[in-house]
Order: C-alpha cells, then structure tokens, then sequence
C-alpha cells in the first residue's frame, strides 16, 4: 500500500469516528438536558458501581456468617448491620446487585456477563421484536395466529404467571431469566408489531420494496432502526418491571436458591424479626429494590419527555 492510500484510507476514517463522537455527545446532551433522567441515571449508576466493585467495596462474603452479632444494628464493623445468621447486609446487598445487574450465575462455578433481569429483558426483546416485525409486516393470517397467542399469554396475570413458569421448572437464576422472557415477550411483540405498522407505510419502505430487497432486509435493516427510539426506552422501563418481579419471585421463596443474596428473599427473612426491634435486614433490600426500580422508570420517562421534544 502507498504513502497516498493509507493517507486516504486514514482521512476516511476521520468522518466515521468523528461522528461516532458527535453522537455520543447529542445523546449524552439530550440525557443531562433533563432533570429527571439525570436523577434516574445518578441512581442506576450507582448501583452498577456498587455491583462491579463489590469485592473491592466489603472485607466480608455474601455468605460468611458472624455468630457473635445476629440481627445487629448498622456499626462501624457492619455498617448496615447484620441479618440473623450475623451475614452483612452491605456485602449481601452490593453483590445481590451483582446478580441483578453485572452476572447471571449459571451454576456455581460458572457465570457469564450481565445481570439475571438484563439477560430477562434482552431475551424477551429478541424473542418479541422478531415476533412483532413479522406480525405487523407480513399481516394476514400469520399477523392473527401469532397475535391470539400472545393475547392469550396476556389474559393471565403477570405475578400468576411467574408463579406457573417458575414453580414448573425450579428456582434458579436461568429459570428465572426465562420466565421474564416468557412473561414480557407479549408486550413487547405488541409493541414492536404497532410501530412497524406505522412504518412500513413511509417512502423509504416502498423504495426498499421497488428495488427488490428481501423481507428479512426490510423488516430488521429498514423498519427496526426506525423503531428503535421507543424501543429502548421500554426495554429501560422493563428491566425496572423485571427487578421488581425478581424481587416478588425471591419474597415467595421462588426467586434464587438459598444462600444466595436475593433481595427478595432477604425482605421475606427480614420481615421476621420487624418487631422484634431489628427492621435492618428488610429495610435495607427494599429500599435498594425500590431506588432502582425508581432510577429505571425516571431514566425512561426523562429520555423520552426530551426526545419527544426533537420529533
């Protein structure tokens, strides 16, 4: 290769990564623009903090157990206190962060990246926005068999039907994962299914169609990045309903298997010894499960309150 053609090639690359840049910034502009989503980001952050650095955050194991202080009050040794087999709330807190939000455990020597409700949420959405693309795109019969099913997947209450999934299969973290999937699947084909009937019918479609591209092209390379905006946004307010529903799973006892630091199920033990005088061990996890399921829905609410403002 010459001197001039990598000076070229580089002089290409310019605009490409320099708009990649520019992106970044109008979307990180558009979040600060809005208080309510900085709100929501300054809290998710902080728990995506907490989660990634947990071992760095806590001397102590999610498991190991102080029987010397049970059910003990926030001290400079357990800064949040202890449950009632002397385990620290902080480090039980932090890494059922980790499980919610940075690993999925898939058994006990073996995890791979991301969190039990992200993993929910991304299957649910793969599963659903090929659904819906093919629902609202092809129509006709295809459009009605699919559509009745999920119609009848959504006649049954969401906490009932986690509660069929789960006891059916077994509590475990993957379970877990796939009954959030089966459970937003549904709504998220709906979703998916009304913006490309909106969509399909713009120019750039039939363009698509006139030059002879394939169905698979037009629904997924043409209709899909058009829809992405709402999209996302849902998928943010979902992963709030999915650690809501991990946290209702873990408080019925069908959440993750002991001793795992469940949230839920830390409130289900806690709750106990409420009247005891020692409200720590369920304080605590619910107010993490609330603030992040706050953060979520205020991240949401602020990008879309603002993009709707550049429409």
């Amino acid at each position: 290769m010459t001197v001039n053609e990598r000076t070229s090639e580089f002089v290409d690359l310019q605009p490409e990564k320099a708009g990649n840049i520019q992106r970044m910034r109008d979307a990180l502009s558009i979040l600060l623009a809005s208080k309510t989503a900085t709100v929501g980001l300054v809290l998710v952050l902080f728990w995506v903090f907490v989660a990634l650095f947990a071992p760095i955050l806590t001397p102590y194991s999610p498991t190991e157990q102080d029987w010397m202080a049970p059910n003990q009050g926030p001290t400079w040794r357990h800064p949040l206190g202890t449950d009632e087999l002397g385990r620290d709330l902080w480090s039980r807190l932090i890494y059922g962060a980790r499980v919610v939000l940075v690993i999925l455990p898939v058994s006990d020597r073996f995890w791979i990246p991301g969190g039990t409700a992200i993993w929910g949420v991304a299957v649910a959405l793969l599963i659903g926005a090929a659904l819906g693309l093919i629902s609202g795109y092809r129509g006709g019969w295809l459009d009605e068999i699919i559509m009745r099913l999920l119609d009848a997947m959504m006649s049954i209450p969401v906490i009932l039907l986690y509660l069929i999934i789960v006891a059916a299969i077994g509590a475990s973290a993957v379970n877990v994962v796939i009954a959030m999937a089966i459970v937003g699947t549904p709504g998220i084909a709906r979703l998916v299914r009304g913006l490309t009937l909106d969509i399909r019918t713009r120019d750039y479609i039939r363009a698509a169609e006139t030059r002879g591209e394939n169905t698979f092209f037009i629904m997924f390379a043409e209709i899909l990045p058009n829809a992405k905006g709402p999209i996302i946004i849902d998928a943010m307010l979902r992963v709030g309903y999915a650690i809501f529903a991990m946290g209702t799973l873990g408080f019925l006892g069908l959440g993750l298997p002991p001793p795992s630091p469940d949230w839920g199920s830390m409130v289900a033990k806690g709750r106990e010894f409420i009247l005891a005088g020692s409200p720590w061990a369920a304080l605590w996890p619910s107010i993490a499960i609330a603030s992040l399921v706050v953060g979520l829905n205020l991240l949401a609410d602020g990008l879309r309150e603002e993009t709707m403002r550049y429409q």
